[in-house]
């Protein structure tokens, strides 16, 4: 498992600089906007195989050049077969986990001399307004956006405000582990191997959505062109060829690797979030990566998890 180091400073100077940007408060509106949607139950997904799907191993073309230089270079993986979850871990599957356990996460609980209680919030704007990051430290995964905000009536929507710890005792409570990054660039990729996009080479093809992004210009108004704004419920964009669902863009996803090996106190995230934006963070695509604290959560990271044996529904 990877250690954590960060305290409550560089925690919100992590959220600001993301940014760069402060300004305007807004809760935020979660809903669809724009292009109709059509939202797939997770527990319809899957449901002999615990909404697991299973990838036969292979090979393909991991990274990208031409973006982000630390996508590359491109190299030729090498993947064994395995099950992963179809959707985004939910705030209801993770409720059962902590119902059953009684697990307290890093938000709610802190680490003392680390990190105090909270979590980082994304301060979606109104229309004309500028959003911002900010530490909230009343921000949990029971109320995301911080104090007056809940998950009642959205127990499909991704758990978020989960450190990396949470992710892996999730996963652990399922006899699972978070995906590798190679792992779940394979699996995003949906046996495009070498597509720019988990769909193909069009962003949007045909004027059609296929991932929950930022439309407009980030940090100003998220236009909601694509059907919400802020994070949607998981399984409203059609699946990718191995029949995953927001493998990108929604939120990011925790995986198991540290971002620059041997530090392991920064780790890694893959697939985009609902603050992606053409101007800002195309990092919208499978060969995407990205630096996290891994005592921070926030409310644009979630996770999934994997398994080396089929699991039972």
């Amino acid at each position: 498992m990877m250690k954590s180091s960060i305290g409550k400073t560089s925690a919100v100077i992590l959220g600001a600089l993301a940014l760069g940007a402060i300004a305007y408060f807004a809760w935020p509106s979660f809903g669809p906007v724009e292009q109709q949607v059509s939202c797939v139950s997770p527990e319809t997904i899957a449901p002999q195989t615990a909404g697991m799907i299973f990838i036969e191993g292979g090979s393909f073309d991991m990274g990208a050049g031409g973006i982000y230089s630390e996508e590359g270079p491109v190299r030729r993986e090498a993947v064994d077969s395995f099950w992963i979850d179809a959707t985004e871990v939910t705030n209801a599957e993770f409720a059962e986990f902590v119902e059953a356990t009684g697990y307290v996460t890093v938000a709610e609980a802190g680490i003392e001399g680390v990190v105090p209680p909270g979590a980082a919030v994304f301060q979606v704007p109104e229309r004309n307004a500028e959003g911002r990051w900010s530490y909230a430290d009343t921000a949990n995964w029971r109320q995301p956006e911080g104090a007056g905000s809940t998950i009642v009536g959205r127990d499909r929507f991704p758990v978020v405000q989960i450190a990396y710890q949470d992710a892996v005792a999730y996963a652990a409570w399922k006899g699972r582990t978070l995906p590798t990054e190679v792992q779940w660039e394979y699996a995003a990729r949906g046996g495009l191997d070498g597509a720019k996009y988990a769909w193909g080479e069009e962003r949007e093809p045909g004027g059609q959505y296929l991932a929950n992004n930022w439309q407009g210009f980030f940090p100003f108004n998220d236009e909601g062109a694509d059907g919400f704004i802020g994070r949607a419920p998981v399984g409203c964009y059609p699946p990718n060829g191995y029949g995953l669902y927001d493998m990108i863009g929604n939120v990011w996803e925790w995986t198991a690797d540290p971002y620059a090996p041997p530090d392991a106190s920064v780790g890694l995230m893959k697939g985009g979030s609902y603050l992606c934006a053409p101007n800002y963070c195309r990092r919208y695509r499978p060969a995407a990566r990205h630096p996290q604290e891994v005592d921070l959560g926030t409310d644009h990271i979630g996770f999934r998890t994997v398994s080396l044996t089929r699991p039972e529904g």
